[in-house]
């Protein structure tokens, strides 16, 4: 039922798109893409943050069934957690439409620093728009070539600039495209502190990753009942605690295995699995293939 659940969701994505957002797989990619953007059958989410950039025209949206335009020549960001759909392409000039998309993952924007107003605002549903003074087509194109070239260093140097025009568009009002809910009033309310406690039981499982880590453990952080702060981390997350800890060691044993010399079985120790066996099945699960496959690619 849930890979039906989840080929149902991608229905919505442009194809050569999908690969990218599928849940069965561990999430965390960071990608950025720049093409012609293409209506949406569905809603549709995803585990990141994403950037937009329209060129050339403007787009409709649907946001958790609220009607948003996201105007040409200005980045705006939101979390796609929320099912979000593309629904109207609006061309403002005789040039084809280009829209760059940037997907930043939640994790790495949730260890962003000193932009807890903006992670608020955007875990609470808020889309925001950046002034077109912070952010150009020109530096759009920059990124993009940063991204394409392979080069961690400069790709790094992508997300810190991002990080810095993320901490400058909230140095004064920030400009929503679609406001936080997180003053909204009834079922689906949600304050910024809940949002607060989903941060701060995220940010332990990042640091702590190569250590057991039990579900009372990581709701301990937030003071709150065991049962509620994972209710709550469910339902502003739409996963489960226990499944984003092991995406998160998934995550950091891929990267491992790309980035280190490290046998097979001490990325497994410092990803957090207690037996190779183990490391073994869920790594091939997620991603399709074996730990020592990704490795062989990477190094032919």
């Amino acid at each position: 039922m849930k890979d039906q659940a989840d080929s149902d969701r991608l229905k919505g994505a442009p194809k050569h798109e999908r690969h990218f957002y599928a849940t069965n797989r561990a999430f965390g990619r960071f990608g950025m893409r720049i093409f012609e953007p293409t209506t949406m059958e569905r809603p549709h989410w995803h585990g990141h943050v994403e950037a937009n950039f329209c060129m050339h025209h403007a787009m409709g949206y649907d946001v958790d069934s609220e009607a948003v335009e996201v105007p040409p020549n200005r980045l705006a960001i939101f979390w796609a957690g929320i099912p979000h759909r593309l629904h109207t392409v609006i061309p403002t000039g005789n040039e084809p439409p280009k829209l760059a998309n940037i997907y930043l993952p939640l994790d790495a924007f949730l260890m962003m620093n000193h932009i807890m107003p903006m992670q608020v605002a955007l875990l609470g549903g808020g889309m925001v728009l950046l002034p077109e003074a912070l952010c150009s087509e020109e530096m759009v194109r920059r990124w993009y070539a940063d991204y394409r070239s392979g080069d961690f260093e400069r790709t790094e140097v992508l997300k810190m600039e991002m990080n810095a025009l993320f901490r400058r568009a909230f140095i004064g009002e920030p400009d929503f495209l679609r406001q936080p809910r997180n003053d909204a009033v009834g079922e689906r309310a949600l304050s910024s502190v809940h949002i607060r406690h989903v941060i701060a039981m995220v940010r332990l499982v990042l640091e702590n990753l190569d250590k057991p880590l039990k579900n009372a453990d990581i709701t301990a952080v937030t003071g709150l009942h065991e049962n509620y702060a994972l209710g709550l981390f469910t339902r502003i997350m739409q996963i489960p605690l226990k499944q984003f800890v092991l995406r998160m060691r998934l995550m950091r044993a891929r990267a491992l295995l790309v980035e280190s010399s490290l046998a097979i079985a001490s990325v497994a120790e410092a990803s957090g699995f207690t037996s190779i066996s183990q490391f073994y099945h869920q790594f091939k699960v997620a991603y399709g293939i074996a730990p020592n496959a990704v490795r062989s690619q990477y190094l032919a």
